[in-house]
């Protein structure tokens, strides 16, 4: 349900910046813009803030970031507000978007249910010329897209599927008012992180529970707790400050980094105890803070899918199961596709109630009225199905909105030839236009909030430099963008990802350009190459239009 009316008086207008998009990164773009003396709008395509927290409302949801980061760094934020748990679910999620909605009087400059369909540039004005789907056009001199890297979903192109009798939703639709599913027949084709969410919120309570599977997650323990205030008060007394400031000096954001050691220069036990303690840690302590050799060295990769897969092993009973959960050799290097944490996920299947269909050797035939059919003839009756199949990421949120350049290209059919981006920030013949958390930042293997806040912050600055100096239009020029895509791809050739068919480099989107999609490099290495192109005077960018007085 909507939580604000349209608004047709801004049809027309003209104001400095457009934010696409009420998540954490238009939420920070929006206020910090505000602070610097900008006239900003932002539309939300959805009834409220939260981003992929307002979309992703299937059971089980919940954020795979600490608390203590994943949130803002605003002291004005976290000193007034307590989680309740480690890994926060969705539900909490939405109520600390409320929170901060309030605490920053966001809502006044947010409009909600209209999605942005198009927008071109007007070289006369060097404005933006944005339109939604509600009748809404508006003059924005900068367009900024925060439109995350997941939010457009996919749907499997399954014989039948729209004969399916019963109840049937992909986990980004998922209803407001919830599914009941208790003692009903439940078919989950998928097992990426929204799959292994559902699965083991719905195990336990269904009458039978089937997981149509193609590849397994190699998902991670959580090891989720509660957190009680008392700790929290504790921690901003002392770490948060510390906490934040070093998000930008680790691999991935977090506050904890990769080894940089060889896994194979310590001893065999020093070797076991510390991938013991990454473990028991839980979080993703055992990917992004592990040997970074897992990224690059087969071996050292070896070395650690080998423990995972005896300590998940240990977990599952059936023999057959542990052979599609947790096989002998790995299905793709460890960590080159994302982890999932888990809770009890792997003793879902220790249920006698769960059936595992590996569709790799048993595909899907056809969807029919009452269920599953696979290619064995066998029809798996069902009453609900749920579609975990995921999305068009990184680019696709993007992509999927007429956008057009100077040179009359939409974005989605240039970026369909090969992804090119400046800075993982801009794309050339798109000027006064900027993006973050998408394509070619270090978005996939950074914590959230970070990777808004740390790319957010340029932007702004950007666009601060830009008023002071008078200009109106900034271009990132195409030996610039060039540069980048082959610093970007440089990086990701030197590891292990190609090994891996996953949303990292669109291989699970038919027909879609297999490439690296995001910055693999990390965090510091990322922050230093945009701080030394702002410091260069903005080197690969050129300015013009200069602002009269």
């Amino acid at each position: 349900m909507s939580t604000n009316t349209q608004q047709p008086s801004l049809s027309n207008q003209e104001f400095d910046v457009l934010v696409v998009g009420a998540g954490f990164g238009g939420v920070y773009q929006l206020h910090h813009l505000r602070q610097a003396g900008f006239s900003v709008k932002v539309f939300e395509a959805g009834g409220n803030l939260g981003g992929t927290w307002y979309w992703n409302r299937y059971p089980g949801a919940r954020v795979d970031s600490d608390f203590s980061i994943y949130q803002f760094s605003m002291e004005e934020l976290w000193k007034d507000w307590n989680w309740s748990e480690r890994f926060p679910g969705q539900k909490e999620l939405v109520e600390y978007f409320d929170y901060v909605d309030k605490k920053l009087d966001l809502r006044r400059d947010i409009t909600f249910d209209t999605r942005v369909t198009a927008a071109h540039f007007d070289t006369t004005a060097n404005r933006w010329v944005v339109s939604t789907q509600n009748g809404i056009t508006v003059r924005p001199r900068f367009l900024i897209l925060c439109t995350g890297f997941a939010s457009k979903p996919l749907y499997p192109d399954y014989k039948g599927l729209d004969t399916f009798k019963g109840i049937i939703h992909h986990t980004y639709g998922w209803p407001q008012e919830g599914v009941e599913w208790a003692g009903k027949r439940v078919g989950v084709i998928g097992t990426g992180a929204s799959g292994v969410q559902v699965i083991q919120e719905c195990g336990p309570d269904v009458a039978h529970l089937t997981v149509f599977q193609r590849t397994p997650n190699l998902a991670l323990p959580m090891v989720q707790h509660k957190v009680s205030e008392k700790t929290q008060t504790k921690m901003k007394e002392e770490m948060y400050p510390y906490l934040f400031r070093r998000r930008e000096q680790t691999f991935a954001g977090f506050h904890f980094d990769t080894i940089n050691t060889g896994i194979f220069d310590v001893s065999p036990e020093e070797r076991y105890l510390k991938l013991d303690e990454l473990w028991t840690t839980g979080g993703f302590n055992y990917w992004l803070g592990a040997h970074t050799g897992i990224f690059t060295d087969q071996r050292t990769n070896d070395e650690v899918y080998t423990f995972w897969q005896k300590r998940v092993k240990a977990r599952i009973n059936d023999p057959e199961m542990q052979r599609k959960l947790a096989p002998i050799v790995a299905p793709h290097p460890f960590g080159t596709k994302r982890p999932c944490l888990e809770q009890q996920y792997y003793e879902v299947y220790n249920q006698p109630n769960v059936t595992l269909v590996d569709i790799n050797e048993n595909p899907i035939a056809e969807i029919t009225p009452k269920g599953v059919k696979t290619r064995d003839g066998v029809e798996h009756e069902l009453d609900i199905l749920v579609l975990a199949t995921g999305f068009d990421a990184v680019t696709g949120s993007i992509a999927q909105i007429d956008i057009r350049g100077t040179d009359g290209v939409l974005i989605g059919e240039k970026w369909g030839k090969g992804l090119s981006t400046y800075l993982g920030l801009t794309s050339a013949n798109f000027p006064n236009m900027f993006f973050l958390y998408g394509p070619h930042g270090p978005t996939a293997f950074c914590n959230g909030p970070t990777c808004v806040e740390v790319q957010g912050d340029w932007i702004i600055d950007c666009i601060k430099d830009m008023r002071d100096k008078h200009f109106t239009r900034i271009d990132p020029t195409k030996v610039a963008e060039d540069g980048w895509v082959k610093y970007v791809n440089d990086i990701f050739s030197a590891g292990l990802w190609n090994k891996a068919k996953s949303w990292y480099t669109g291989a699970n989107v038919p027909g879609k350009v297999i490439e690296s999609l995001n910055f693999t490099g990390g965090v510091p290495l990322y922050l230093r190459a945009c701080r030394e192109a702002a410091e260069k005077g903005y080197e690969g960018f050129v300015f013009s239009g200069v602002e009269k007085a």
